[in-house]
């Protein structure tokens, strides 16, 4: 039961920090969430921006906007999303640490990370 309370409340940090806009951290519990971490893309921007998370954590971006996005890892073999129309999403699991930037390849001022650890 600890881990289980320990994932709530790192996924209650990681809602109400969303919420706000700021960055999230996710401290590693040990097991993995099969419950994806959110990014959002809303008037051209990913947020938040930077996310920390273990190894072995889903990112799942959602376009809330009214034209289309992409999500692409700035060596653009990573990981690349098709064009997302307005609530499409895209998902992709991080299996190593590192830190990952990306954009969208329709609006390259739209940049984000994502640090892995």
């Amino acid at each position: 039961m600890r881990n289980k309370a320990g994932w709530r409340k790192a996924v209650l940090v990681v809602g109400v920090t969303c919420l706000l806009g700021g960055a999230v951290r996710v401290a590693s519990q040990g097991s993995k969430s099969s419950t994806p971490v959110e990014v959002k893309i809303d008037n051209f921007s990913f947020s938040p921006t930077p996310v920390t998370v273990p190894v072995g954590t889903t990112i799942k971006w959602t376009n809330h906007d009214d034209i289309p996005h992409t999500v692409v890892s700035d060596d653009k073999s990573t990981f690349r999303s098709k064009p997302m129309d307005t609530d499409e999403t895209f998902t992709y699991t991080f299996t190593k640490p590192g830190t990952y930037t990306y954009f969208c390849s329709i609006h390259p001022k739209m940049v984000a990370k994502v640090v892995v650890q």
